[in-house]
């Protein structure tokens, strides 16, 4: 059998797509064809499949919901993974959750709210999956996933199921112990606290007036799109180098938030990185800082 025809005895037909443009699954919406776009429903689909990619030497990308990923305009040459709303089930015991990689946290900061629960309102705003969010430690206002994490399960390469404690996550500023190893986060068990549901929910209302003050979310983007340089603000650093709405092609650096690069109009990837290392080599000209992405690239620029 073809590969076609093998991820599809794998993981079921209609859950296999050939040539699908990776624009319509990146918040950037930017991005070429991928040679297979999957979307397994399952632990043993991840598995079986991992297997057989390996096994052939095809190489493979775990995506969740694109919100921190740039593809090249050519393409991807191999398999995206998509673990999200096929595996996005989450229950609570007592102040705990217990939730697969692909919930975005706008749902898991709902279930939350809907049990009374708090800790997790920092993320009812980030455009990702908790896969993605655990991965990248992902934090806002004040939080981060480090303060709510009891313990995480993934998968390697080769199949096999591990399960972490927090403590050995290596949970550290937008990196953790996922991001080294290449291991496919599956779930997380959160640790949140009992509170007050009309308090939680001013709280989230509180945070997304501020959002929508402060970022362009008006436009695709991929967030933040450099680390916070240490001791710095990456937005005032690029703003005082001169560079707040400048623009390459479609991509331009946001008016709004000098820390956001926004898809302003029919961007290419081309065009984003372009502006992007535009404005680190600008930025370390004037500051002597040199910015480094926090948005990912993979595939065919």
């Amino acid at each position: 059998m073809g590969v076609y025809e093998t991820l599809c005895a794998i993981l079921g037909r209609e859950n296999v797509q050939c040539e699908e443009l990776m624009s319509k699954h990146t918040t950037f919406r930017v991005g070429g064809p991928a040679d297979y776009f999957v979307t397994p429903e399952s632990e043993t689909q991840i598995q079986e499949t991992i297997k057989y990619l390996k096994r052939e030497h095809i190489p493979y990308y775990i995506l969740g919901k694109g919100s921190n990923l740039l593809v090249g305009d050519k393409g991807y040459r191999g398999v995206i993974l998509q673990i999200y709303r096929k595996m996005d089930k989450a229950h609570t015991e007592g102040t705990k959750i217990y939730a697969q990689a692909g919930i975005s946290l706008a749902k898991l900061a709902a279930a939350a709210l809907h049990d009374g629960l708090t800790g997790l309102e920092f993320a009812s705003g980030i455009p990702g999956t908790l896969g993605g969010a655990v991965m990248m430690n992902a934090g806002a206002y004040g939080g981060e996933m480090k303060q709510v994490l009891v313990s995480v399960r993934s998968m390697t390469s080769e199949g096999i199921i591990r399960e972490y404690s927090a403590e050995e996550l290596e949970l550290e500023y937008r990196t953790s112990i996922f991001a080294k190893n290449g291991e496919i986060i599956l779930s997380a068990v959160l640790q949140l606290a009992q509170g007050d549901s009309a308090q939680i929910q001013a709280y989230m209302d509180e945070l997304k007036t501020r959002r929508l003050e402060k970022q362009p979310l008006e436009y695709p983007s991929a967030g933040s799109t450099f680390k916070r340089p240490e001791g710095y603000f990456a937005g005032k650093l690029i703003e005082d180098a001169g560079l707040r709405g400048y623009s390459v092609g479609g991509a331009q650096v946001s008016e709004k938030h000098c820390g956001f690069v926004i898809n302003r109009h029919a961007a290419s990837a081309a065009d984003i990185v372009s502006l992007m290392e535009l404005v680190a080599d600008k930025v370390e000209c004037q500051s002597g800082v040199r910015l480094e992405p926090e948005v990912r690239r993979i595939g065919e620029f």
